[in-house]
């Protein structure tokens, strides 16, 4: 009877892991273009409204 390859079945655990790793990395990285853009058009946008020269800065809080 031949002995395991104990080495062989290391190496595909860690090739699996690694491609799992960089999957998830990969769908991270496609989810994020969208959440960046959302984000820019916020901070793009004054929440106070548009400033106007010669009228004070709001300010939010106490």
């Amino acid at each position: 009877m031949a002995t395991p390859n104990y080495s062989y079945e290391k190496r595909q655990k860690e090739l699996a892991k690694k491609r799992k790793k960089e999957d998830k990395l990969k769908r991270k990285e496609e989810g994020k273009p969208e959440d960046d853009a959302a984000g820019d058009s916020e901070q793009a946008v004054d929440p106070a409204g548009i400033d106007q020269p010669g009228l004070p800065p709001v300010h939010s809080g106490a």
